[in-house]
């Protein structure tokens, strides 16, 4: 008998197609679901039949009550190889695998660009005009050159980032809690000699750092009255970094230029969220790791994955 299999918020209906899932067909019968189940009770119909499921990051949480309702469930898949989301131990105590994927840090990297370019240039906002009403260089930009580039963390995604920053011919000075210098030489950023330093003397703060115990809420009301007033701050890590109603009353009340976000503490970003309306606020709905040398990695590790699994052999396992 086959098993069953499920992949969960294939927003773009690309699942099926960027992988071979011809391999594991005779033993396993696969379906995508691209809409987002918001109430459990229809996520639950959706899926309680299966044995395994394939999610993609945070978009669908995985909680100890979530795996007490599905008792057939053996094998759980995400992208990339961690997952805020799933509660470790409790598919562990259920006796669910939980397996992971490769993820590049190219994506995310390049989307960060993206939105300090925008804000920057206000790309976003001459687009609209000139669609609208045809206006003509409604703003003034600010430039990247000469400019200071203030680098919460500096791992893998941080330091690619001192690397193009560099290219633009910006002052790069970065700060964690563990950083060293002999790790900013690598890349000759200047260490900060404290997260204070950094946030008064960065034009741009760009946040690169694995949401923990330690990470949780480090921006917070002191830290963005420390920002100059003309700066912006980038999180494209995750949201919970920075207090966000604090972000919010800081965007409101112009004690900094603007925010460029692409990750926020509840996805999908509901409809009356401040951040769909303020005009300081770039968002954009957690792109960083959407695109297709991620995807296709994704879904061809998905399949390798339940492979491996059948044969009783599992592999890139988190749990």
């Amino acid at each position: 008998m086959k098993l069953h299999c499920a992949i969960l918020d294939d927003y773009q209906h690309v699942a099926m197609e960027m992988a071979d899932w011809s391999t594991v067909k005779e033993q396993v019968d696969v379906q995508s679901f691209s809409q987002h189940f918001e109430k459990e009770e229809e996520l639950l119909k959706a899926i309680n039949h299966c044995e395994i499921i394939v999610i993609m990051r945070e978009r669908t949480p995985f909680t100890a009550s979530l795996f007490e309702k599905l008792p057939k469930l053996k094998l759980l898949i995400t992208s990339g190889m961690r997952n805020a989301s799933i509660d470790l131990a409790a598919a562990a105590a259920h006796g669910v695998t939980v397996c992971g994927t490769a993820s590049s840090s190219e994506p995310p990297t390049e989307l960060t660009w993206a939105l300090i370019l925008n804000l920057a240039r206000k790309v976003t906002e001459e687009n609209r005009s000139l669609r609208e009403n045809g206006a003509w260089q409604s703003t003034v930009g600010t430039d990247l050159h000469g400019r200071t580039l203030g680098l919460l963390g500096l791992g893998k995604i941080g330091s690619r980032m001192a690397i193009i920053a560099k290219a633009f011919g910006m002052n790069v000075i970065a700060w964690s809690q563990n950083l060293t210098k002999e790790q900013t030489d690598q890349y000759g950023v200047r260490l900060a000699n404290s997260k204070e330093e950094l946030l008064v003397t960065s034009d741009f703060v760009s946040v690169h750092l694995v949401l923990s115990d330690r990470t949780r809420g480090l921006i917070g009301k002191q830290e963005l009255q420390q920002m100059k007033s003309t700066a912006y701050l980038i999180n494209t890590s995750r949201a919970a970094i920075v207090d966000q109603e604090m972000l919010i009353k800081a965007l409101r009340e112009k004690w900094i230029a603007g925010a460029g976000l692409d990750v926020f503490d509840e996805e999908p970003l509901p409809e009356n969220h401040s951040y769909r309306t303020l005009n300081n606020v770039l968002a954009t709905p957690h792109l960083g790791y959407v695109s297709e040398i991620n995807y296709s990695t994704y879904f061809k590790e998905a399949v390798e994955d339940i492979a491996a699994f059948l044969k009783g052999e599992a592999i890139r396992k988190i749990n």
